[in-house]
């Protein structure tokens, strides 16, 4: 952290200073600072640290990320004209703030590498196109709306309805491989950031994992420039050849701040009061993910937004969706059926998530989503209590084992392999049996080990199938 010392040695250097003349909380008027541009990183002289938003006729207005207890009559001087963050190989294992320093009491971190908040995103031309899947370990996403090295996706959904359960799933089935994960909580509870770094523990993945923390009890404007800290941290590691999986958790807090520090600094309102430019920092944030044409690595973006009443028409869940490549759309409808994870089938959707599947999966997955759509319409009829056909009462029994199929304990974790041959089983029997899925489930990821190829495969299924099952009349 800058100290006083560093004050000291910036002004006798000759850099532009001001002094504080306003004050509304981490809004900051600052007169003088001449020619200091917009996003530029100052000092407080109590080594406070600030970043310049907006230029005026002979002042400018400074967010404090550091305080909201700024003393009029206060010095500034200019550091540096970008904001910058400590990023590297240093901070993989830690928890720190959203300026790269630790917070999690063991020891201080060395060989960082200052870098820029606010970068341009890769062009067309440094881009490669996307085509390896990132597996989450959950059946249901990795299946039918499949995550793709790279991509961009929204996780969206309602309060406790699974959506911080499931990128926890997510991370924890990268431990054995040499991903980065970075999370980045904005505008937390202490509790709910010990709770995330406890179970990135005991998953034994926050060897591999930057914890990037922007909690509510600090600065808001901790919480405003957080994303973006984070997506430097994740940037460093992209472009010295890491794969890195970039957590927003969550962004809807992220546009609140967003919001209000608008409001405060008079700028006019939009839809739902949010600032014109809302859109922009979020896509300009969003962007910057993708596949390197230098290296061959990627950065993956989950970007999380709260959707209160299962709304999903409102403007911030409009907005990120159309700048992503898909959405998981988490409903407490679906959570009250008790599924889990309470993945909304029939809105989620992966748009280039093709492109990483086999000819075998996509297969698959075709012939689920036809086969939960003709079960949904099933089970409408059926509430009328009349008389089923025989082919009825099959798609009934197999679409519900399908679900079954799909329901996963946050603590449960399933290879594609393992995945695609509990699926296939139940393709198999096609409703005319009754199968233990809990059973499948653990012969499966026996059975998966043998499975290397298409004969394998359908070999496998059957054999599992005359294990689990029993009879239906019909």
């Amino acid at each position: 952290m800058p100290s006083k010392t560093t004050f000291s040695s910036l002004v006798a250097s000759g850099q532009p200073t001001g002094e504080v003349t306003s004050v509304n909380r981490y809004l900051v008027v600052v007169k003088g600072l001449h020619g200091s541009p917009v996003g530029a990183s100052v000092i407080f002289e109590n080594g406070e640290r600030g970043i310049i938003r907006e230029m005026h006729d002979g002042s400018v207005l400074v967010l404090n990320c550091d305080s909201e207890a700024t003393a009029i009559g206060s010095l500034v001087v200019l550091q540096d004209a970008t904001f910058s963050v400590e990023t590297g190989e240093a901070l993989i294992g830690r928890v720190v703030d959203v300026f790269g320093r630790p917070i999690d009491g063991k020891g201080s971190i060395a060989a960082v590498t200052p870098r820029p908040i606010f970068s341009k995103a890769p062009g067309i031309a440094d881009r490669s196109l996307l085509k390896d899947q990132l597996y989450s370990g959950v059946t249901i996403v990795d299946i039918m709306f499949p995550i793709v090295l790279g991509q961009r996706i929204a996780v969206l959904g309602d309060t406790k309805s699974g959506k911080t359960s499931f990128l926890l799933q997510l991370g924890a089935q990268q431990a054995k491989t040499d991903k980065i994960m970075v999370y980045v909580l904005i505008g937390k509870r202490r509790t709910e950031i010990d709770q995330v770094v406890n179970s990135l523990t005991q998953a034994g993945v926050m060897s591999h994992s930057i914890v990037v923390v922007a909690d509510m009890f600090h600065s808001l404007a901790q919480s405003y420039i957080a994303p973006y800290a984070g997506c430097a941290m994740a940037e460093a590691l992209w472009y010295a050849g890491r794969d890195v999986v970039i957590i927003y958790d969550d962004l809807s807090s992220h546009a609140k701040v967003y919001r209000e520090i608008s409001l405060l600094s008079e700028v006019n309102p939009g839809r739902d009061s949010y600032p014109g430019d809302m859109f922009y920092a979020h896509s300009s944030l969003l962007e910057r993910a993708g596949k390197l044409t230098s290296n061959g690595k990627t950065m993956t973006a989950l970007p999380v937004v709260l959707t209160p009443g299962d709304d999903i028409t409102a403007y911030l869940p409009t907005s990120i969706m159309s700048i992503t490549d898909g959405q998981l759309i988490f409903d407490l409808a679906t959570f009250r059926q008790s599924i889990r994870p309470a993945l909304n089938t029939g809105l989620s959707v992966s748009r280039v998530g093709g492109r990483a599947q086999t000819s075998r999966q996509k297969e698959l997955t075709r012939y689920i989503f036809k086969v939960l759509a003709d079960f949904r319409q099933a089970q409408e009829f059926s509430h009328f209590g009349s008389d089923l056909s025989n082919e009825s009462r099959q798609l009934l029994e197999l679409g519900t084992q399908i679900q079954d199929a799909f329901r996963q304990l946050p603590t449960e974790q399933f290879s594609i392999a393992e995945q695609e041959l509990l699926l296939k089983t139940l393709i198999v029997g096609g409703g005319t049996k009754s199968v233990d899925v809990g059973r499948l489930k653990q012969m499966a990821k026996a059975a998966s080990a043998h499975t290397k190829t298409d004969d394998a495969y359908e070999r496998a299924a059957h054999d599992l199938l005359g294990k689990v099952i029993r009879e239906v009349k019909v």
